[in-house]
C-alpha cells in the first residue's frame, strides 16, 4: 500500500489528488505530529515537510528510509527493494 502524506488539510489534499488523478490516498497531518515524530519536520510550525519515503514491512518495522527523494530515480529505488 502506498500512502502520502501532507501538512495540508483534508479538503486540501483532496481537491490536490483529484487535480493530478492520484492513484493512492494522502493523509493530512495538520498538527505535524507525525512529520515530527518521522523526521519530516523540524518543529510543528514548519511550513512544510522535507520529501522523505519509508518502506515498511507487513510486520510494522522500517525496511529502507529515502531521507533525500530524488524524484527522477525514486520510484525505481523503491521498486528495487520491494
Amino acid at each position: 500500500m502506498i500512502l502520502g502524506m501532507s501538512f495540508d488539510s483534508v479538503e486540501e489534499n483532496r481537491a490536490f489528488a483529484e487535480k493530478l488523478a492520484f492513484p493512492y490516498k494522502l493523509l493530512s497531518d495538520p498538527g505535524r505530529a507525525i512529520g515530527l515524530g518521522y523526521g519530516a519536520a523540524d518543529s510543528a510550525d514548519a511550513g512544510f515537510a522535507k520529501r522523505i519515503s519509508y518502506l515498511i514491512g507487513a510486520d510494522g518495522v522500517i525496511v529502507e528510509v529515502w531521507a533525500s527523494v530524488d524524484v527522477k530515480s525514486h520510484a525505481q529505488d523503491v521498486l528495487a527493494k520491494l
